[in-house]
């Protein structure tokens, strides 16, 4: 896996207010702090930096992602890498063989992510957002792998 955030030091979190004011600021239908809370409650785990964080759940041999959030000051610098490499590291160090996750098919930034670790489209949800907009269903082995980061899903 590369190392693309040297400088960044992700660490597990539990504080359910900062990823419910971070959840706000990117998207449509936030989470509530309450939410997020359940979620940890629940064995869910997320790994945090000031200006984002990853939550993801592991269920026997696979990992979905919850939820990432990068706040608008935070985007564009690698962050989002350096939490979905950190946290895919946590869950296959926990046996986790796969990660699966959904994404707006609009939300080209995500995507592009994603297509850089692997990730391929396996399901479709077809306006399974609120404002109609479609879900892929991606999916990746774990440990990450490089992929072409000029391929967009």
């Amino acid at each position: 896996m590369a190392d693309l955030t040297a400088d960044l030091t992700p660490s597990l979190t539990t504080d359910a207010a900062a990823m419910a004011a971070t959840h706000a600021t990117s998207f449509d239908r936030p989470w509530s702090e309450i939410e997020f809370e359940e979620l940890l409650a629940s064995g869910a785990f997320a790994v945090a930096e000031p200006g984002g964080f990853i939550m993801v759940r592991v269920a026997a041999d696979e990992t979905e992602v919850l939820s990432i959030a990068i706040g608008p000051n935070a985007r564009r610098r690698g962050l989002a890498s350096g939490l979905l490499e950190q946290a895919c590291h946590r869950a296959a160090s926990m046996g986790s063989v796969r990660i699966f996750l959904e994404v707006a098919a609009a939300n080209l930034p995500a995507r592009n992510l994603y297509g850089k670790y692997g990730f391929r489209e396996v399901g479709l949800r077809k306006a399974y957002y609120e404002d109609g907009d479609d879900a892929l269903v991606l999916a990746a082995p774990l440990p990450l792998a490089m992929g072409n980061p000029e391929k967009t899903l």
